[in-house]
Formats: structure tokens, sequence, C-alpha cells
């Protein structure tokens, strides 16, 4: 349904920094970026390659905590974000474990990112 979403931040540098090392084992990467602002905007892709979300610039302070989720192909990716965040010094929400409450087999990490919002990595399998 979603084609791409776009998060303003406090620090683009910064947040793009924890992006692609905390979700680095999804194979995010920096897929463009052009100037806007006296900073940047970028846009991150996964495996597909095309751009679905993008950092910029906020214009303003954060008064909402937004809800972002990525899926993993696996439960050893999960696993593997976890990790990352965890050498990062990223604040984890909720260590990996399987959340029967939303499926059998819903396996995901949450972490809190650098403006306070509540990001996943998740894996719909057994």
């Amino acid at each position: 349904m979603l084609d791409h979403i776009g998060l303003q931040v406090a620090d683009v540098e910064a947040s793009l920094a924890f992006y692609l090392r905390t979700f680095a084992p999804l194979g995010m990467r920096e897929a463009m970026r052009f100037p806007h602002a006296g900073s940047f905007v970028v846009g991150l892709a996964g495996s597909d390659g095309g751009p679905g979300f993008w950092l910029s610039p906020a214009t303003g302070a954060e008064a909402r905590e937004l809800h972002l989720a990525f899926r993993a192909a696996d439960r050893g990716v999960v696993d593997a974000v976890h990790a990352a965040a965890m050498a990062a010094g990223a604040e984890v929400l909720h260590a990996p474990r399987e959340w029967p409450e939303y499926h059998p087999g819903y396996y995901a990490v949450f972490l809190r990112d650098l403006d306070g919002h509540n990001v996943e990595a998740v894996h719909h399998g057994q």
C-alpha cells in the first residue's frame, strides 16, 4: 500500500548514521541525497533498491512519536539488528521475541531512534 515514507529529524547526518548502522542487517543503504535547507534529504533503500524511506531536516519540534517497522528476511536478521543497535548504544524498547498477540510467527525487536521514534525490525514467519 505504501510507496515511501519520509521522516523529519533533528540531525539528518546523525539519524542517517543511526539507521545505516542499526538496520544494515536488513540491507539498508543510502540510495540518493540532495541538498535542502542548509542540510540534505536522503533516500534509503533496502534490497529492492528503491528509496522508500526518506530522512529530511525537521522544520519544527517533534510533537508525536511515530512507529516504523522494517521487514526482515528471517529471525536471524532481527537478531542482527538487535546486536547492531546494542553495539551502537541505541535504546532497546523490547528485545527480540515472538509476539503471538499480533500473530503466530511475529518476531520483532523494538528500538528508540535519535528523535524518540519507535522503530522495529520484524519477521512474519515461523
